[in-house]
């Protein structure tokens, strides 16, 4: 039911991608995102926050220094550079082997983020923003999650028709830089750009779009970010920190229809969620307790 797909990494072992679902931590350390701002902003509570996830079974802990939400101030690179890598460096401190993600979209902070123990770009303009983003990537050899989020969409075509033309100039770029398809992992884009309805619909429809948006048509990597967003807080009209139920809705959908790594801040509960969904589809472990 899920594709295979390994994931090469620098200086690390492969993340393997498939039947098991990896759960990837999300630490925000800015003052203003749109669920968690200003909780994890200082290095000892990020630091801290990160054991937690990783004490509940985080497989990736996914670091970002601008929030995406609404209405928020752009960040300078210096700035985003001054929270995300004095947290980076912690972490690394720490002997944190756990691969780190950088959650940005500014070639530099990628650059800076790698050297300092990152392994994976997480792009939320899809390698289509800053041109150099791409190079950055296959100079070091790290993957990347390239997410869906065209502002200019026109409405006159159908979404995971236009979701298809973005990924295949996300991968036709990556291909130009050197980077093999099976280094990228895309991501839909819940909750950018689309409507209530049309988060619902690429929810609905995620298997059809991972074989279609992929490389040549084939399958691709998936990644599910739903945790907290407004998709479920206006469907049952609740803040952010009471989205816990409807994200692990979700959570198990998304697993459902194809997903590899799901994006959370709840990552007990996801994990939780995600174990039982796994044992569903293909049957519980063979060492489980009966």
């Amino acid at each position: 039911m899920h594709t295979p797909h390994t994931v090469r990494l620098p200086n690390r072992p492969p993340l393997h991608l498939g039947q098991t679902p990896l759960v990837m931590g999300i630490l925000n350390v800015t003052p203003d995102s749109f669920s968690d701002g200003g909780r994890h902003n200082l290095v000892e509570h990020a630091l801290a926050h990160a054991r937690q996830m990783l004490a509940e079974g985080a497989d990736i802990i996914d670091i970002g220094g601008e929030s995406t939400r609404p209405g928020a101030e752009l960040v300078h690179v210096q700035e985003e550079l001054d929270r995300v890598l004095p947290v980076i460096d912690a972490l690394i401190a720490e002997g944190i082997t756990t691969p780190i993600s950088i959650d940005t979209y500014k070639p530099l902070v990628a650059d800076q983020a790698i050297q300092a123990g990152a392994c994976i770009i997480n792009d939320v303009q899809g390698l289509q923003g800053a041109p150099e983003m791409a190079d950055v990537a296959a100079l070091y050899g790290v993957p990347v999650i390239a997410m869906h989020w065209d502002k200019a969409r026109s409405d006159s075509i159908p979404l995971l028709d236009a979701m298809q033309q973005y990924f295949a100039a996300t991968l036709e770029r990556a291909r130009q830089a050197g980077i093999a398809d099976s280094q990228i992992i895309l991501d839909p884009g819940f909750g950018f750009g689309k409507s209530l309805a049309e988060n619902y619909a690429m929810l609905r429809d995620l298997r059809r779009f991972c074989s279609s948006a992929g490389p040549s048509g084939g399958d691709c990597a998936i990644l599910v970010g739903t945790s907290r967003k407004s998709m479920i807080g206006k469907l049952l009209d609740v803040p952010a920190d009471q989205r816990l139920a409807g994200t692990i809705a979700t959570t198990v959908l998304a697993y459902a229809n194809g997903g590899h790594i799901f994006r959370v801040h709840d990552v007990k509960a996801n994990r939780d969620a995600l174990r039982v969904a796994e044992a569903t589809l293909y049957g519980p472990p063979k060492d489980a307790r009966f």
